[in-house]
Order: C-alpha cells, then sequence, then structure tokens
C-alpha cells in the first residue's frame, strides 16, 4: 500500500493537542487558540472577536472548536461574524483540530478558533 504524507503548502497545521493546549507548528499556546494561514496565536474566547474580523477578506469561514463536546455559539459571537460575511462551523474542538487541518491541506481559506479541552 502506497501512503502519501500530507503537506501544508500556505498553512500550519494543529499537530496534537490536550487538556488545556494546543501544538502548532512546534508552539504551544495555553488556553484559547486562533490558527489561520498565517499564524497561530492565544484566543480570549468569544469576547476576543477583533481578532477574527481582523481577518476578514483572508478567511471564507472558521471551524469553531466549543471544547470538549459541541456547544451553542454565543449570539453576540454570529452575528458579529455574520455581519462581516466570515461563515461558522461549530464542533467540539477535536473534531474542530482535525477539521481545519484537513481543509487546510485542500488549500481551503479557514482558520480555526479552538477553546480548550
Amino acid at each position: 500500500m502506497q501512503i502519501t504524507e500530507v503537506t501544508y503548502a500556505d498553512a500550519i497545521p494543529i499537530e496534537s493537542y490536550g487538556p488545556g493546549f494546543f501544538r502548532i507548528g512546534g508552539q504551544v499556546i495555553e488556553g484559547g487558540a486562533l490558527i489561520h494561514a498565517a499564524g497561530a496565536r492565544s484566543w480570549q474566547g468569544y469576547d476576543d472577536i477583533d481578532s477574527i474580523l481582523a481577518l476578514k477578506g483572508q478567511i471564507d469561514f472558521i471551524v469553531l472548536g466549543t471544547g470538549e463536546t459541541m456547544m451553542p455559539i454565543n449570539r453576540a459571537f454570529r452575528q458579529a461574524l455574520d455581519e462581516a460575511e466570515i461563515g461558522i462551523e461549530p464542533m467540539a474542538s477535536p473534531t474542530a483540530c482535525r477539521t481545519y487541518n484537513v481543509l487546510v491541506s485542500e488549500g481551503r481559506r479557514v482558520a480555526a478558533v479552538l477553546l480548550p479541552v
């Protein structure tokens, strides 16, 4: 069987996650994380909407990792993204990590916003 390794030409993949952290491109981010093609940084939760809105025009949508399980999205958060024409796909954070990696390997213009497990 031939196995082809996934390459990420224009993005940094999420390498791993654990209780309270994410490892992205060799960097450990404690707590929440925002990952996109240009880099990764800490994310402070739903009140930190400006960091996502700053990506307008660079991304088409975000995958939102809501923690260990999928949770409802804060209404004001969703409305701000809708007004900026940035789509959102909520899911549990482990699923969001895998989904983000698949989408960026396909060259999609996506960011991941993750709450820790």
